[in-house]
């Protein structure tokens, strides 16, 4: 039935098939909401905010793939809308703590959105590690993702201590500005 969407206007079709088309989109929406939310009414709420995004704003497709594909982005855009618009449910989120080991991190009773903030969060830090300059990206990636010591990163790529330390700063301050820009997260120890 959402397939009915590339070809036909919304208002334009019986309230019994909208009725489908909604539960389809529901269908393809739930798992995915609910995967970042945990939280079975707010899965509903951000459902019924995107369906009516599509329905609003729906442009023209050749073919289902590609407004299943559009879908999902609403899907994914509007969640994020919603964790973002209710930052009264946010802690103060650690920004070094997204680079700690697993293992390091205490359990605590998180609620869902801070959970799911935590989430969203490392997973705009991971797109910011593909806009560093490839030397932070490989520090990065040796020191965290790795474990490696400063001196085991040293060796690797015949640096000295001193200016893997350097560059290492200067990719989390990068990272932590663009967390910033688009989280508006303040590291209040340094006041980025």
């Amino acid at each position: 039935m959402i397939r009915l969407l590339t070809t036909t206007d919304f208002s334009d079709i019986e309230e019994k098939l909208q009725e489908e088309i909604y539960y389809e989109y529901y269908d393809f929406a739930y798992g995915m909401i609910f995967y970042i939310v945990k939280d079975h009414a707010a899965t509903e709420d951000i459902i019924q905010e995107a369906f009516i995004k599509v329905i609003k704003n729906k442009p023209v497709f050749e073919n289902e793939g590609k407004l299943r594909a559009w879908l999902k982005v609403v899907t994914k855009n509007t969640t994020i809308n919603y964790l973002r618009k209710n930052k009264n449910y946010r802690n103060q989120l650690d920004v070094e703590g997204v680079f700690m080991y697993k293992e390091e991190i205490v359990q605590s009773p998180l609620s869902v959105e801070n959970a799911v903030e935590t989430k969203l969060i490392e997973e705009s830090i991971m797109e910011y590690l593909q806009q560093l300059k490839p030397e932070y990206r490989i520090l990065i990636e040796y020191r965290w993702k790795r474990g490696l010591s400063y001196k085991e990163i040293a060796n690797l790529l015949e640096l000295s201590e001193d200016v893997v330390k350097q560059r290492l700063f200067r990719a989390r301050d990068n990272i932590k500005k663009m967390l910033f820009k688009e989280w508006g997260i303040k590291d209040e120890k340094r006041k980025i």
